[in-house]
């Protein structure tokens, strides 16, 4: 018989110390950095439009600045499709976007994802309906799978700090590049998105060690 595969989803701290203890019995290396870290944090986020249109505020800006966009969208209560489309390229300026972030805010109101329907769905089919939207990447995605929908099995494999990360965790001559981070990761499944946590973690732990600021 056929049917989609069932999606293991992170919902409580058991389920990110679950996938830790399995990642450690696989990996000596994953095992030292939990020894480092110590329990990973849950970082499960809301799901939905705001989480999505927020993800496009913050990009390239501080977190300061994210911030103080994010609070005059909220206080002028566009943070819902129908509302960003009815406020117009002038409205959304007024909050703080730029010209590029009004056209990535409006193309994310008209895009007409069913939100809820992307719960259920696989993670690759999660991100392909984003990444059809001007102004979402595929780390963004990868991100909201991960934090929004608590997918167990996803990793950002363009991301900065796990590369350098699984750099220095594995002793590599050079930070592994996404196709190397794929492969890498693969070994990891099916707790991708622990394994993540963990590196971030780590990332922290080792940066701090080595004294970089």
């Amino acid at each position: 018989m056929g049917g989609r595969a069932v999606i293991r989803i992170i919902e409580t701290p058991d389920d990110v110390a679950e996938g830790v203890a399995a990642l450690s019995a696989q990996c000596p290396h994953l095992a030292q950095a939990y020894a480092l870290t110590g329990p990973l944090p849950l970082r499960r986020r809301p799901d939905g439009f705001a989480e999505l249109l927020s993800a496009i505020i913050s990009q390239q800006v501080s977190v300061a600045s994210a911030n103080a966009i994010w609070a005059r969208m909220e206080e002028a209560g566009l943070t819902a499709p129908a509302p960003v489309l009815a406020a117009g390229e002038k409205g959304l300026r007024a909050a703080g976007l730029s010209r590029q972030k009004i056209r990535y805010a409006q193309e994310l109101a008209r895009a007409g994802i069913d939100f809820g329907a992307l719960r259920a769905a696989p993670t690759q089919d999660v991100i392909k309906t984003l990444t059809q939207v001007p102004g979402i990447g595929t780390w963004t995605a990868e991100i909201y799978a991960m934090f929004s929908l608590g997918h167990a099995d996803v990793f950002a494999h363009g991301d900065l700090a796990l590369q350098e990360a699984a750099r220095i965790l594995y002793d590599l001559p050079e930070r592994p590049k996404e196709r190397a981070m794929r492969e890498m990761a693969e070994k990891w499944s099916p707790w991708r998105s622990v394994a993540a946590r963990l590196l971030w973690a780590y990332y922290r732990v080792a940066k701090q060690r080595e004294g970089i600021r």
